[in-house]
């Protein structure tokens, strides 16, 4: 535990440090602490906070910076969060109004990193299988038909098909109107369930052509779903802080191009309501041992289903990140649940 004069000196020194990106020493500790105490008083307070782990001393700095540890410390107990600016607010919520859903998600990632100016990031809802609003068939050439996807989103799917004999355009309609009547708003396994049994008022002919229609259907939904969607990563390319340690930098590049890893610890922060920050080393990522990541879940109906985030430099303003992210993830949810 840290006595007053203690917490507020870190305080003063990480608030120093983000906002100035040098390492903070006695005079400035002096200067911006509001405390009246002697450099040499502040030195032995220096001395014990870098013996506890909470700051360290760069080689070529007489002062100190924050340890991860001491972020840390600084985010769970000191820090003060700024309410948005009404302006800044207001850009949000034109952003984030309830017209189509994928789309809406979509734009999350770029409006997180067009705000922050760091990385934006969303995981998408899991589909708990693919569904669509309506189908249509139109013949190519005797053995190609183009197969159209409708999704309850209001995305467009298009994929080819190439069934082993010849079909009228009127047999197309046929089948489509069956599938429309039959298995729209239906998940996938739902269709399966119910395939072998109702086919069979149809004739032989059209089974090999439906259970075609459904497979490469409901791939092509599927294939369409991306679980992490990211947005600005060339906007770290800019901070200095970052491109001072190229290696860390190529990691980051590395773990946004598998993402699985990514998607991990994004998972985390569904399993609970609030916003949630892992700073280096916290996230057990090695790629990440440089960066924060600043996220929170969103939700459709009370329901978690996803989760937003912001990654950046581990010397970020946590007091603006915090809020934008968490007002994204509420807007978010909001504007979901309203559709």
């Amino acid at each position: 535990m840290l006595n007053e004069r203690a917490q507020i000196l870190l305080k003063t020194l990480v608030e120093r440090y983000i906002h100035e990106g040098q390492p903070v020493g006695s005079r400035a500790l002096s200067k911006f602490s509001g405390l009246d105490l002697s450099p040499a008083t502040i030195r032995n307070v220096m001395a014990d906070l870098e013996e506890m782990g909470l700051i360290t001393s760069p080689h070529t700095s007489a002062g100190r910076i924050p340890t991860p540890k001491g972020y840390r410390l600084f985010i769970d107990t000191l820090l003060v969060v700024k309410a948005l600016d009404k302006e800044e607010l207001d850009h949000l919520e034109s952003q984030l109004h309830p017209d189509n859903p994928s789309r809406l998600i979509s734009t999350v990632p770029q409006l997180l990193s067009e705000v922050t100016h760091f990385a934006g990031v969303v995981v998408t809802p899991k589909r708990k299988g693919a569904v669509f609003r309506y189908v249509e068939f139109m013949a190519l050439s005797e053995k190609r038909i183009l197969l159209i996807i409708v999704t309850p989103d209001g995305d467009v799917q298009n994929r080819i098909i190439f069934p082993d004999k010849p079909y009228s355009q009127s047999d197309l309609i046929e089948a489509g109107n069956f599938i429309n009547q039959h298995y729209a708003g239906c998940t996938l396994d739902e269709i399966r369930s119910r395939l072998s049994g109702e086919l069979k008022q149809l004739r032989s002919d059209m089974i090999c052509l439906m259970n075609a229609a459904i497979e490469v259907g409901g791939n092509a939904i599927t294939e369409n779903s991306e679980a992490v969607v990211l947005a600005g990563e060339r906007n770290l390319i800019q901070v200095e802080d970052l491109t001072e340690n190229m290696i860390s930098l190529k990691k980051l590049f590395e773990l946004f191009e598998r993402k699985t890893k990514l998607l991990q610890l994004l998972e985390l922060s569904r399993q609970g309501h609030g916003v949630k920050i892992f700073i280096g080393g916290e996230s057990d990522i090695a790629s990440l041992e440089e960066f924060s990541v600043v996220t929170a879940p969103y939700e459709i109906e009370g329901e978690i289903v996803g989760a937003v985030g912001v990654i950046g430099p581990r010397r970020m303003a946590y007091e603006r990140i915090i809020p934008i992210v968490n007002i994204t993830a509420k807007l978010l949810s909001s504007s979901l649940s309203q559709h």
